[in-house]
C-alpha cells in the first residue's frame, strides 16, 4: 500500500482540521475535517496553494502566527495558540523533513475537556 494513501488516511480519519502550512506561509494540505471547516461552515473557498492569511484577516492574528512561527524556527517546539469558540485547543506544531529541515508547521485542534480532579 502506498505511504501517501496511508498518511492521508490517517489525517482524513482525525476528528479535527489539520492545515499544513509551508515556509511561506502557503497552505499545502488539508485534511477532510479542516476542507469541511473552512469551506462549509467558514465559507471560504480554494484555500489550498493560498497564504493562511487569507483566512486570518485581523493583523492581530497575523502577528501571533508569525511570532509562533519564528518562535518554533528557534526552538522547534510546538506552541499553543489558544482556545477557540468551539472550545478547541489551538496548536502549531513544526514539522522538520528527513534531514531535519524546517519545511512549514501544521495547525491542529484538539478538544478543551475540563477533567474533574475531585472524582
Amino acid at each position: 500500500m502506498d505511504e501517501l494513501v496511508i498518511l492521508r488516511g490517517i489525517l482524513d480519519s482525525l476528528p479535527y482540521p489539520v492545515v499544513f502550512v509551508d515556509r511561506e506561509y502557503i497552505i499545502r494540505y488539508m485534511n477532510r475535517y479542516a476542507q469541511y471547516h473552512y469551506y462549509q461552515e467558514r465559507g471560504y473557498q480554494d484555500l489550498m496553494g493560498q497564504s493562511i492569511f487569507a483566512c486570518h484577516d485581523k493583523e492581530s492574528s497575523r502577528e501571533r502566527i508569525r511570532a509562533a512561527f519564528e518562535k518554533m524556527k528557534r526552538d522547534g517546539k510546538e506552541m499553543f495558540v489558544g482556545v477557540n469558540a468551539r472550545n478547541q485547543r489551538l496548536y502549531m506544531q513544526p514539522v522538520r523533513d528527513k534531514d531535519g529541515q524546517l519545511i512549514g508547521f501544521f495547525e491542529r485542534f484538539e478538544m478543551n475537556l475540563r477533567i474533574d480532579r475531585t472524582l
